[in-house]
């Protein structure tokens, strides 16, 4: 392929996830009515392409989201001291788009994967001089994140994760975990039994996702961006995933997933796992992290591969989709996925 085709579809990618983003910084995490809402995991992935350009688009995302925290520091201030319970109680995954606004439904909000996803944010645009605390009051903020995942105990906690599912004590929201809270510790005070406590849960837990799951999507997260552990773990946890999960459109979520599966229609999402074997959806941004991984792995060739494959489901347009019907050129309502192209972006520069 040539890089004049390469180059179209960067621009073409760029400009879906600049048309994403709100005015204030932060992403919708899609143009359908579905996902016409602001995550803090989707915006995370969103802004990584901007991580290492020479503009602020990076900080304007994180100086929203600390911004939020500030408005809900009510919240967050009590929760550094009370552990929290109910779904409600934990720092919400999804808000309103244009204001930021928690939305009173019930939802999955435990996913303490995106309070980890965020800390790394932060930590790591420090890194690269990104000027995302503005000043005193910032830092608190996210010394208070720090406090809330220790209150947590998020080693042990069951949470709804990357899938806002089930809760379970999950390696990929610990492992995001364990990764935020390094990138800040030269920023601010991190006990350092909150991360060998994590560290620990994360082995105990490896290779597997859950004790009930072995084999998720979500685990590639624990490679790229996170870095977690060393290539002869990473190694397996691809291997893994390459046997069990990848598919011609991209990566299944894991085993049995009811969500989009061309079963839910006739049986719903609330059945065992086995009656939608083979019938589950292809995550397009899975050949992305496959890609990521393979870089960090060192097969520079695979992760050529992989890209290729990204591009091989994209839209005329650049428009990649959440996903495709399994075995199946139909994709869902939810195109484009802004982290989808996002994760292309990254993926494809990383090769340059």
């Amino acid at each position: 392929m040539s890089s004049i085709v390469i180059d179209k579809k960067l621009i073409q990618s760029y400009r879906i996830i600049d048309s994403l983003r709100l005015p204030h910084g932060m992403y919708l995490a899609s143009s359908s009515s579905d996902y016409s809402y602001t995550w803090l995991r989707d915006s995370f992935y969103c802004s990584l392409p901007y991580l290492n350009k020479k503009c602020n688009t990076y900080e304007r995302t994180y100086w929203r989201i600390l911004d939020m925290f500030k408005e809900y520091e009510w919240k967050l201030e009590h929760h550094t001291k009370h552990r929290p319970i109910h779904q409600h109680e934990y720092i919400h995954a999804r808000y309103s788009a244009h204001d930021v606004r928690e939305i009173d439904t019930p939802w999955g909000h435990s996913q303490n994967d995106a309070v980890g996803a965020i800390l790394w944010g932060i930590g790591e645009g420090v890194k690269q001089g990104k000027q995302i605390l503005r000043d005193n009051k910032d830092k608190e903020i996210l010394q208070k994140l720090v406090y809330y995942l220790e209150t947590l105990e998020y080693w042990n906690d069951q949470d709804s994760g990357m899938w806002e599912e089930n809760r379970e004590r999950r390696s990929s929201s610990i492992g995001a975990c364990v990764a935020g809270l390094r990138s800040v510790s030269s920023i601010v005070s991190v006990p350092e039994y909150i991360v060998s406590n994590g560290l620990n849960a994360l082995y105990e837990l490896f290779p597997y996702e859950t004790s009930s799951r072995k084999y998720d999507l979500a685990q590639l997260s624990l490679i790229y961006p996170y870095n977690i552990f060393g290539n002869d773990f990473n190694s397996i946890i691809v291997k893994q995933v390459e046997d069990t999960l990848l598919r011609e459109r991209g990566v299944i979520r894991y085993k049995g997933d009811s969500y989009y599966s061309t079963q839910e229609g006739i049986y719903g999402r609330n059945q065992p796992l086995d009656l939608y074997y083979g019938s589950e959806a292809e995550w397009c941004f899975g050949f992305g992290f496959l890609a990521m991984a393979h870089l960090q792995l060192g097969n520079v060739d695979k992760a050529k591969y992989y890209v290729s494959e990204f591009e091989k489901v994209m839209l005329e347009d650049g428009a990649i989709p959440e996903l495709y019907y399994a075995g199946s050129s139909k994709y869902n309502v939810n195109t484009p996925l802004c982290w989808a192209n996002a994760m292309y972006i990254v993926s494809n520069e990383s090769l340059k």
